[in-house]
């Protein structure tokens, strides 16, 4: 398996350091990684987190657009400026930084959510609220196209 998926929940130890759950560390492994590429996203409080594949996959966006106009420059800040690199210990853990803790609301503990090519980090509680949003969306979605599909007016 080469995707990141699933998800887990993992205390920070004192020294501010939490565990990266095995599966995420295997695919990290098997994709050859040898550090972390962390990024605010841009409209949850979560991390996403991949290899240089994900940074490169922004860069080669913005390279896309004009370097004189303001959406290169925002898209180079939020990339550049909003991420990190994170190292993996030997015992395949991180440093939770306050970089992340800020944006996350991470305390004491990290969720980890699998989101295919990359994974996300989460404080618990607001990934258990984004979840129940999102399941919602979905649900209306599927109402929504079911009864388009059944002949039902809305």
């Amino acid at each position: 398996m080469d995707r990141f998926l699933s998800n887990a929940v993992n205390r920070i130890d004192a020294k501010g350091r939490v565990s990266v759950p095995a599966h995420f560390r295997s695919v990290v492994q098997k994709r050859g990684y040898s550090e972390l590429y962390a990024l605010r996203a841009l409209d949850i409080p979560a991390m996403d987190v991949g290899g240089l594949d994900l940074l490169d996959r922004y860069e080669q966006r913005i390279a896309q657009e004009d370097p004189f106009l303001q959406a290169a420059d925002d898209m180079s800040f939020f990339c550049h400026g909003d991420g990190t690199f994170l190292k993996l210990d030997q015992d395949g853990r991180i440093t939770v930084p306050d970089f992340i803790r800020e944006h996350t609301g991470i305390s004491a503990e990290v969720a980890f959510v699998g989101r295919g090519n990359f994974f996300q980090i989460w404080e618990p509680g607001r990934l258990a609220a984004y979840g129940a949003e999102a399941r919602a969306r979905l649900l209306k979605l599927r109402q929504g196209l079911g009864a388009k599909a059944s002949g039902s007016a809305e």
